[in-house]
């Protein structure tokens, strides 16, 4: 599987490009703030055509550019249900500090437009796109309708051995996990989450996580603080 990862502008949020191999169609997961004219030199380096976006959940800055990037090639989105309610307006949730600090860095005012064609995934479904099966695995505790997404499928040229992948967004990152404490948080249902979502995951699991550096649920199980207290 071809995948290519970048950061956004804002956050460091980790948007993803996963396809079958150069040349073919492509899903691309949680476009940030700014992440436009990566996606489109993505696209016209390798010869991907977009196909689908994915979202994690419905937070800003994984979901800012969806709208831009459905509507340059009429793509769907795909979002959770619990978390449906988002894509009418991120920025309302968004502090307002927050807001002019982010206007102020690209000199521009924050606007929104909610996608035109917004699919709503369950616990459990598996996702056909591109070519690739995606299966929705529901894990709440950042938001309500966090979810991460497992393929069969494995990135080419990694230094290390893997039997499979999860996108985990904002549920686990290499050494931490995602805030419980902001508006849709719930630090129990976080608990719950990596207990019976990501501790049953095999450690040859690739994660490609929302934000920061690539690990896998091995390395997680072995020394993330918030996973070794829940055995």
């Amino acid at each position: 599987m071809l995948m290519i990862g970048f950061p956004a502008q804002a956050f460091e949020t980790n948007c993803f490009v996963l396809a079958p191999a150069e040349g073919q169609e492509c899903v691309v997961i949680d476009p940030g703030i700014g992440v436009e004219e990566t996606l489109r030199q993505v696209f016209t380096e390798l010869r991907l055509r977009p196909a689908a976006v994915l979202l994690t959940h419905g937070h800003l800055d994984h979901v800012y550019a969806v709208t831009p990037v459905c509507r340059g090639g009429g793509l769907a989105a795909y979002v959770h249900g619990e978390d449906r309610y988002r894509l009418r307006d991120p920025l309302a949730d968004l502090d307002p500090g927050m807001v002019w600090m982010m206007e102020q860095q690209f000199g521009a005012k924050a606007t929104w437009t909610e996608p035109d064609d917004v699919r709503e995934v369950t616990d459990g479904e598996t996702v056909t796109i591109a070519g690739l099966d995606f299966t929705v695995v529901h894990a709440p505790g950042h938001t309500e309708g966090s979810v991460m997404f497992t393929l069969a499928e494995t990135p080419d040229d990694l230094n290390v051995e893997v039997g499979s992948t999860v996108v985990s967004g904002d549920v686990l990152f290499a050494g931490s996990i995602g805030r419980s404490d902001l508006p849709g948080g719930d630090e129990r249902a976080m608990t719950r989450s990596l207990r019976e979502c990501v501790l049953p995951m095999p450690d040859d699991r690739l994660v490609l996580p929302g934000h920061g550096p690539l690990t896998t649920i091995g390395r997680e199980r072995r020394s993330n603080p918030f996973l070794r207290g829940l055995r």
